[in-house]
């Protein structure tokens, strides 16, 4: 029987570091760092998360805006908006809640926030420096899924890696990452041949396809560690993309779903928000 990984308690320590930082700093006369959401239209998923980021902000000791613009906002208001933030020397921190409204040019809209204001690390700028192995802020959930495997890991180099998925957000940035940490690292798709026996091999398994229940016991080696980053709505609840209760008898440690790498992410956006405030204060 594995071990379940449990986020929160992972989280609980990053969590306490950032309020004694933040504090410290208060204390000799520096503001609280400063982060901003801005959300376009009423997407639910996007709602949520960000009463989530709120709730930690606060928590924490870090001020929290929210921008909500309505869906019939042009891509250029859009972007004055977001220009308006990267000049203001009291914002330090920017996240555009994704996915933008489908007459938004998401890419584009993306890139016009500021590198140094970029919390969820999805500008060119931050994306290129992830690739040359160069500081940057890296995407939240990303970065959840290298220092959940670093907990219960340490030793990342010359372990067999393989990431199912290859999105921007998760899947690539994830496989970079543990490239960096000296991991051999595979990447699997929907097109992959002999994805099972492919993912047999991995010392480390990240799931990342968004797609519930599809990897079983007969994808895992025998004490792999295995992150589960699925989180797909199903009859009103979250399921991730592993089966969690054949594979919890396989693997060395597993996430669940809730309570994995989603405990973890809103930290990480914490975070990167106190790297940006450091840096912005000095």
């Amino acid at each position: 029987m594995g071990k379940r990984i449990e986020g929160k308690e992972i989280a609980k320590t990053y969590r306490e570091n950032i309020k004694s930082l933040i504090e410290e700093k208060v204390s000799k006369g520096i503001r609280r760092p400063s982060m901003v959401a801005v959300l376009v239209g009423n997407d639910g998923g996007s709602i949520s998360y960000m009463k989530n980021q709120q709730k930690l902000s606060e928590s924490l000791g870090v001020k929290y805006t929210s921008i909500v613009l309505d869906e019939s906002i042009t891509e250029e208001e859009l972007i004055k908006n977001i220009n308006e933030l990267n000049e203001d020397t009291n914002v330090d921190g920017i996240i555009l809640q994704l996915p933008l409204p489908k007459q938004f040019d998401e890419k584009k809209v993306t890139s016009s926030i500021s590198y140094k204001k970029d919390i969820d690390g999805l500008t060119d700028v931050n994306i290129g420096l992830l690739y040359k192995g160069d500081k940057c802020f890296i995407p939240c959930t990303a970065k959840s899924v290298i220092e959940i495997i670093k907990f219960v890991e340490p030793n990342i180099e010359g372990k067999k890696a393989v990431v199912i998925g290859r999105s921007n957000i998760v899947g690539k940035p994830a496989a970079q990452l543990l490239l960096n940490e000296n991991a051999t690292v595979t990447i699997c798709h929907s097109r992959t041949k002999n994805l099972k026996d492919v993912c047999k091999e991995a010392d480390i398994l990240v799931a990342a396809m968004g797609r519930p229940g599809f990897v079983t016991k007969d994808f895992v080696k025998e004490g792999a560690v295995v992150i589960d980053v699925g989180t797909t709505m199903v009859e009103g609840k979250i399921k991730g993309d592993v089966v969690y209760d054949e594979v919890i008898d396989i693997a060395s440690h597993l996430t669940p779903v809730p309570g994995g790498v989603g405990a973890m992410t809103t930290t990480m956006l914490i975070k990167n928000t106190c790297e940006a405030w450091e840096k912005n204060v000095r």
